[in-house]
């Protein structure tokens, strides 16, 4: 490839990888999220975490606990 490819290319991707940036950053800003996150920032400074602990084999110990009976 030519020196003038390749700076097209490395454009392209510049310009597509910026649309990206700005597209999950308006993404995450959204009003609709904002509780999300907001819950999801609280969620370490808990002493207990709400719902099922998770066990070493990925599944939460509701599940272990149901698929363990016959």
């Amino acid at each position: 490839m030519s020196d003038a490819a390749w700076g097209n290319l490395i454009g392209v991707v510049t310009i597509i990888s910026m649309l990206l940036f700005i597209g999950i950053w308006i993404w995450a800003w959204r009003k609709r999220h904002r509780k999300v996150f907001k819950r999801m920032a609280e969620i370490p400074m808990e002493d207990s975490p709400e719902g099922p602990l998770p066990t070493p084999n990925g599944r939460a110990k509701a599940d272990a606990h149901r698929s363990s009976q016959p």
